[in-house]
């Protein structure tokens, strides 16, 4: 930075030698109440291809000139009113007195370039002389933060999008249409502003409801989907484009997990690349994995070698309904007879596909047959759902109801999860199936036995299981 003596009034005044300018207004901005003093230029406004230069700018900001030996002391004495922004410097050097400095102070804190009693007490305590000089501060790209950038570009009055998920090296964004035509230069903002980001990307579609992933556009850096992510202690491998991941519900797979306990059973309906199955098998659970899509199911069992649980979880690529009815059902039908008084294992089963999950609570009905066993050991299920109603917690409830064709009331709970947009929640309905709806008692005069009828050989999918 380039400095000059100033010819004004007030002694010590330096103002900054600008070169190859990319704007030829004014550039010098006095204003010392203005609440946008660290605003980027406002020539910037409407620019759709990254320039950085553009964003260079020069504000008047008040300085005090202290001796470089007290410098430490002034900072410390002096620290609600000394310039406190990332990524500029507190003090700089005087290039006219190699023994000081200046000490550059909040504009907003000294807003009349003069300090109160109270500091001019401190500073002649110090053996500093009070006079606030002005320093002209040169403000560039690397000095505004993305949110600050993004608010001067896009037009005045419209919504910044600042905020976004990250997934390992991928920053994804949910542009609203008017943040379109700025979205290469959004991206490139973002991977500029956070570190380790390499790839910004857009959702272009909603989520499939049969694969779980959705159509995006990359806007900024590398076109490398395939990425490493880590939640609750546990790394992941995924390719985003293929597959759901959200970051967005680490406390809840959390959540869930803590409820297992060692030698538990879990069911996950709907797994995806396993948050939820394998921590539980690190819990030392017995897990029965599924996902549809073929990527997940793929990713899925990646997962399970790299945090080696492949032994201990069991998966399946299969229609919903079909390991509900086939894997699910014959283990249920298998463990809960043997099962005796004294003996804590749990069954749960875990569905969340919020979508669509609730609708697959029918599957339940007569599912299994025989005497049921006793009401501790009826499995556990945690449906995951989506609501707009404005009790969403007992419209999550009621839809449940109509599926299993019974009444919760007093039997379930429900867990809000997150806000997924305005007036949408995502919620976690939590309830042990009534052994009514579970169990279809056999007809007496009924002939074969009914362990025999049990057998669920044509909805098994031995095949597709990697043991």
């Amino acid at each position: 930075m380039l400095l000059t003596q100033h010819s004004g009034r007030i002694p010590g005044l330096f103002v900054v030698v600008k070169k190859n300018t990319f704007f030829t207004m004014p550039e010098t901005m006095e204003d010392k109440t203005n609440p946008e003093l660290y605003l980027p230029h406002p020539g910037v406004r409407g620019m759709t291809l990254l320039n950085r230069e553009a964003f260079k700018r020069t504000v008047v900001v008040p300085a005090l000139k202290v001796k470089k030996e007290i410098v430490h002391n002034v900072l410390k004495s002096l620290k609600q009113s000394v310039l406190q922004r990332p990524g500029l410097k507190r003090v700089v050097e005087d290039p006219e007195d190699e023994d000081s400095r200046f000490v550059i102070l909040d504009p907003h804190k000294v807003p009349e370039f003069s300090l109160g009693e109270s500091e001019q007490q401190v500073l002649k305590e110090l053996s500093v002389h009070p006079e606030v000089s002005k320093y002209h501060l040169e403000l560039t790209y690397e000095n505004f933060k993305s949110e600050e950038i993004l608010r001067a570009v896009l037009p005045e009055g419209q919504e910044v999008t600042s905020g976004f998920s990250r997934v390992g090296h991928i920053a994804h964004l949910n542009l609203r249409d008017h943040q379109l035509p700025y979205r290469h230069l959004i991206g490139q903002v973002i991977m500029d502003k956070n570190p380790g980001i390499t790839c910004v990307v857009n959702k272009t579609s909603i989520i499939d409801s049969t694969y779980r992933n959705f159509e995006m556009e990359v806007l900024a850096g590398e076109n490398n989907l395939v990425t490493k992510v880590k939640e609750n202690n546990i790394s992941y491998e995924l390719d985003f484009s293929k597959v759901y991941w959200n970051p967005r519900l680490s406390t809840e797979h959390g959540r869930i997990v803590e409820l297992l306990q060692a030698g538990d059973v879990l069911f996950d309906v709907f797994a995806g690349v396993g948050p939820f199955s394998i921590p539980a098998a690190r819990r030392k659970c017995r897990v029965f994995a599924n996902d549809l899509n073929p990527e997940s199911y793929s990713w899925l069992l990646h997962n399970c070698k790299l945090n080696k649980v492949d032994t201990k979880v069991k998966v399946f690529n299969m229609d919903g309904r079909d390991f509900l009815r086939g894997p699910v059902r014959e283990e249920l039908s298998k463990e809960l007879p043997l099962l005796k008084e004294e003996q804590k294992t749990a069954f749960h089963i875990v569905m969340n596909l919020p979508a669509l999950a609730l609708e697959f609570l029918d599957v339940f009905r007569h599912l299994l047959v025989g005497e049921p066993c006793s009401p501790a050991a009826l499995p556990t299920v945690h449906c995951y759902g989506f609501s707009k109603h404005s009790n969403p917690a007992r419209d999550i409830q009621e839809r449940a109801e109509a599926a299993l064709g019974t009444s919760l009331a007093g039997r379930c709970s429900t867990f809000l999860v997150r806000n997924v947009a305005p007036n949408k929640e995502m919620l976690c309905l939590s309830f042990q199936i009534p052994a009514d709806v579970l169990y279809k008692r056999p007809c007496p005069d009924e002939e074969k036995p009914a362990s025999k009828r049990l057998c669920t050989s044509q909805d098994s999918s031995e095949e597709k299981v990697l043991s």
